[in-house]
């Protein structure tokens, strides 16, 4: 049965359907399958999700569209719809709210979230002139939205900054999972939200489908310690054992994945002790083998005539050497890159890691 959590008197499913990874028409990725996707909607309900999130601009408007037409055949008190409003997509706020409002089909969203509220948006969201805040509190008040969010890949120092701004919002969506826990600085995050009291509702669970699967070393401490457990049930369990975590969204294509993951979201399935130990030995072994063991002790920093950021930088080699991007790290457009670096190497003779600083930055830019 599913395992649902309180939210300011709403039982919420802790498994929620992202609808970012919909099937879509074959050769138009903007174009979601219709009888396919109803499918994964419908098996949704039978297992229990209630919790449906999507956004302006997915699948070019699609993805809003298709939830429109798909959730109109169940009661509307019977799910949340989530959407998001992004800058750097439209500065007009008020068409976009109401386009919206037509294209899901109903006339109040249980979650507006603005969306991707990082560094290089961040200003553009507190800008008082276009007083986005104001305008989505008077819609609250008439309404039309029942709660208020964000949702951000921004680092930590960026979040708290916005959250100090405004403090008085009803929860964000952050990417967090075991391995961002430490890559990303993922628990600073969750320790900022945390004590803002702002709930925490999770995507990129699986980092982008990376998690699914790891080296060898790692998926056979996994495998010995509990054989029947799939990959992916090691991330989802990893998060439904962190206390402000109120939903774990899922990019559900298929109504397979659906029950497969709505299965993991049961109460009292959070990891015991001895997993959780396997999963940081996992976690450890699976980043050793893939990146570059930086503390972020920044010892290294003051020592470079060039003035780079370098665990930043090493962070965004990691990023890249694990999931094949950077952009998640959205602070690496504020910074100096690696060519920057000048190869004097001042940096490793402080790097308590023993690190090869200058060949990482040689490496990166080589990538």
């Amino acid at each position: 049965m599913m395992y649902y959590k309180s939210f300011k008197g709403n039982k919420i499913s802790t498994l929620g359907l992202g609808s970012l990874r919909l099937p879509t028409v074959p050769g138009h990725s903007d174009i979601i399958d219709r009888p396919k996707a109803q499918k994964v909607i419908d098996q949704a309900f039978a297992s229990g999700v209630n919790y449906f999130d999507t956004a302006y601009t997915y699948h070019n408007g699609d993805s809003e569209r298709f939830l429109g037409e798909a959730l109109s055949k169940y009661p509307r008190d019977s799910y949340y719809l989530a959407t998001k409003f992004y800058v750097a997509a439209s500065t007009n706020i008020r068409s976009v709210f109401e386009e919206q409002l037509e294209r899901c089909r109903t006339d109040y969203f249980d979650f507006y979230l603005l969306h991707g509220v990082q560094e290089q948006y961040m200003d553009k969201y507190m800008d008082s002139q276009k007083n986005y805040i104001g305008y989505l509190l008077e819609q609250k008040k008439a309404g039309r939205i029942r709660y208020l969010g964000f949702s951000s890949h921004a680092a930590p120092d960026a979040l708290e900054r916005f959250v100090n701004w405004y403090p008085d919002f009803d929860m964000a969506l952050i990417q967090l999972n075991y391995l961002d826990w430490t890559l990303l600085n993922g628990k600073r995050q969750y320790e900022i939200l945390t004590a803002h009291q702002i709930p925490i509702w999770v995507m990129e669970p699986l980092k982008g489908g990376r998690l699914i699967s790891l080296n060898e070393k790692a998926e056979a401490i996994l495998h010995g310690t509990a054989p029947h457990n799939s990959l992916p049930s090691w991330s989802f369990r990893y998060l439904l054992g962190l206390d402000n975590v109120q939903c774990v969204l899922s990019g559900m294509s298929t109504p397979g994945q659906v029950a497969e993951n709505a299965a993991i979201f049961e109460e009292g399935n959070k990891l015991s002790q001895q997993e959780s130990d396997a999963l940081a030995e996992a976690a450890a072994a699976f980043k050793n083998d893939l990146g570059i063991p930086c503390s972020s002790c920044r010892y290294c920093c003051p020592a470079c005539p060039a003035g780079l950021d370098i665990p930043l930088l090493i962070q965004g080699y990691n990023e890249l050497s694990i999931s094949g991007e950077t952009w998640r790290i959205s602070s690496l457009s504020q910074t100096a890159g690696p060519d920057a670096c000048i190869q004097c190497g001042a940096c490793s003779k402080r790097c308590p890691q023993k690190i090869d600083i200058p060949a990482v930055m040689r490496a990166y830019r080589g990538s």
